[in-house]
C-alpha cells in the first residue's frame, strides 16, 4: 500500500513542531537493543511510502551489528511485495495489525489469523448500535492462486488508496470463511470517537478493535495485536520484549509499545505521532518525513 495520501490529511492530526528536529536518545545508560521493531507507514516509510535512502542505510548498519530488523504493519498479505521491498527481503515481517507474520526470507507463513462471518457480523452490529449505519470494507483471509484477493470495499467507503478493489453492495462485502480484518468507517464520527465507542461494547474475547489514523476503524481476530505478532517474530529471533527498541506513530501501535515498555525495552514515538503515543512510548524522535527513526538510530548504534 503506497501512502500517497500523508497520513495527517487522512487523519486530521497535526504535525507536531518536533517533526523535523533531531531528539537525541536519553536515559539509555548501558541498554542497547537485541532487536529494532517498527511501523512502516507513517514511521519507518515517508508520506509517499518509501524508504529513505538515509534510513535505508540506517537499517542495514542495525543488521551489520547482528540487530535484527522486524516491520509490523496494519498492511495486509495482498501487500506483501510492498513490505518486502521495504524491508529489503529481510528478515521477519508482521502483517495485518499482527495476524499474519511470514518469514521473508524463507518465504514461510509463520501465523495466519482468522476472523469467522459470523462473528465478524456479530460484532459489526453490536457497533453499529451505538455508533450508527457504517460503510465497510475487508481484507478477506482467502488465498486464490497463492496470492490474496482485492479488497472487498462497500460503495461509498472511500479508500484511500489507489489500488485493485472490489467494489459491492453491502451485504456482499464480507465473504463466506474468514476475513483477516474488517474496516468501519462513518460519516458522522472520527475515528478516535468511533473506537472508543467500539471499545465500550467489543468484548476483546471476541474481537480487537484499532485504529492505524487513516479516518476508520479495524476489527480483527480476538488475540490480534501488533504486540501479540511481535512475539512470534521475537521468539523466532530467541529475544525477549526486554530487549527490544520499537518505533510507532498510531493508536494500533500501542500495544507492542505496552509490552515493550512495561518489560524494560524501549518504546520512541515520531514527532508526528498520535497524542496517545507519545504519552505511551518513553523516546521521541523526529518525523517520518525528517528521517526520525534513522536519527535515532544512527545515536543509538554509535554507542554499540
Amino acid at each position: 500500500m503506497s501512502e500517497t495520501v500523508p497520513r495527517a490529511v487522512l487523519s486530521g492530526h497535526v504535525p507536531s513542531p518536533d517533526a523535523d528536529r533531531v531528539i537525541e536518545p536519553a536515559d539509555l545508560g548501558s541498554w542497547r537493543p537485541r532487536l529494532v521493531a517498527s511501523d512502516l507507514d507513517g514511521t519507518l516509510l515517508t508520506s509517499e511510502g518509501v524508504v529513505s535512502p538515509r534510513t535505508r542505510a540506517a537499517l542495514d548498519a542495525c543488521w551489520a551489528a547482528g540487530i535484527p530488523v522486524v516491520g509490523v504493519t496494519g498492511r495486509g498479505p495482498r501487500l506483501l511485495d510492498s513490505v518486502r521491498t521495504a524491508l529489503d527481503g529481510r528478515g521477519i515481517a508482521v502483517l495485518a495489525q499482527g495476524g499474519y507474520v511470514v518469514d521473508l526470507e524463507r518465504r514461510e507463513v509463520l501465523r495466519a489469523v482468522g476472523l469467522p462471518r459470523e462473528q465478524a457480523m456479530a460484532v459489526i452490529d453490536r457497533i453499529e448500535a451505538v455508533a450508527g449505519d457504517l460503510i465497510l470494507a475487508v481484507e478477506d483471509a482467502a488465498e486464490q492462486a497463492e496470492a490474496f484477493a482485492p479488497l472487498r470495499v462497500q460503495h461509498g467507503f472511500d479508500w484511500p488508496y489507489p489500488e485493485p478493489a472490489h467494489l459491492l453492495p453491502r451485504h456482499a462485502v464480507v465473504p463466506e470463511g474468514a476475513v483477516l480484518k474488517v474496516f468501519l468507517r462513518s460519516s458522522s464520527l472520527g475515528q478516535d470517537e468511533l473506537l472508543a465507542r467500539a471499545r465500550r461494547v467489543v468484548d476483546p474475547a471476541e474481537a480487537e478493535v484499532t485504529h492505524a489514523g487513516l479516518g476508520f476503524i479495524e476489527v480483527l481476530p480476538p488475540g490480534v495485536t501488533k504486540a501479540t505478532g511481535l512475539a512470534v517474530a521475537l521468539e523466532h529471533h530467541g529475544v525477549g520484549f526486554a530487549d527490544v527498541l520499537v518505533f510507532g506513530d498510531m493508536p494500533n501501535d500501542l500495544p507492542m509499545i505496552t509490552a515493550v515498555t512495561e518489560a524494560g525495552g524501549r518504546a520512541v514515538a515520531v514527532a508526528n505521532a498520535h497524542p496517545a503515543v507519545r504519552a505511551a512510548a518513553g523516546g521521541l524522535t523526529g518525523g517520518h518525513d525528517a528521517d526520525g527513526v534513522a536519527r535515532y538510530l544512527e545515536a543509538v548504534l554509535a554507542g554499540v
